[in-house]
């Protein structure tokens, strides 16, 4: 795709500080879009591409969303500073190690309040492991809040003072390493002992919560690419926000 092709109009939906670069088959932003709107964009929708870095982000200084919905981004991604960001949804992509990806937002993203990383192997949900549970993905919310205790919402669902307190106080012990056997690549695995726990006794951090039954969690993240025009308004990152919340 040559440079003109990235500045296609038919290709290109800006309005009201919003772009909107979606469905056009890109492993990495275009340094044009940066150049031409870059100073001007609040909101950035790169979704339905095939994007493996956010080189060239940093173009965007003053955004306050970014997009990335159903994209190939894994644990390789370098974030860039964005001071002013609020908004994040990263759903679809192939994020596997959390802590990675937390610690660097909770550097590069200080003003970050709204994240979803639904459709990712870091999320631990029903939608892509069927051996996941409720309990499976309420560990994983504590273990984010702890690092990002300022988010006021986490996937599709707002952040609670019970949980904030619990993942404040235990958030950091929820993720452990499984036994190896033989050859078995080390395995990551969500836990957490709901009983008194002191930080300077970890003999027994690693108990985890009682089975419970399984309980789906009813996400609607969307798979595959489409070819279409699209205005950004059916986004992953949109559809849990309320306008009192922005």
């Amino acid at each position: 795709m040559d440079q003109e092709d990235f500045t296609d109009p038919r290709k290109i939906n800006f309005q009201n500080n919003r772009l909107c670069y979606v469905g056009q088959d890109v492993t990495s932003i275009p340094e044009i879009l940066g150049k031409m709107y870059g100073s001007k964009v609040k909101s950035l929708d790169l979704s339905f591409n095939s994007l493996t870095t956010l080189n060239h982000s940093e173009l965007f200084p003053d955004l306050e969303e970014l997009v990335l919905d159903n994209n190939n981004l894994d644990d390789t991604i370098k974030l860039p500073y964005l001071p002013h960001l609020h908004i994040l949804s990263m759903n679809n992509n192939k994020i596997t190690v959390l802590e990675n990806l937390v610690t660097q937002i909770k550097y590069s993203m200080p003003s970050l309040r709204f994240l979803s990383l639904i459709g990712n192997k870091a999320c631990p949900t029903q939608l892509i492991d069927f051996e996941k549970d409720e309990n499976d993905y309420k560990r994983y919310r504590y273990f984010v809040l702890h690092y990002l205790p300022e988010l006021r919402f986490l996937d599709s669902r707002p952040v609670t003072n019970e949980e904030l307190d619990t993942a404040i106080t235990k958030g950091e012990f929820t993720k452990i390493i499984r036994p190896q056997f033989g050859n078995e690549p080390l395995r990551f695995d969500w836990k957490l002992s709901l009983g008194s726990q002191s930080r300077a006794d970890t003999s027994n951090i690693f108990t985890p919560l009682a089975v419970s039954p399984t309980q789906e969690i009813h996400h609607q993240a969307a798979y595959g690419r489409r070819r279409y025009r699209y205005a950004g308004k059916h986004s992953e990152g949109n559809r849990f926000i309320l306008n009192r919340d922005l």
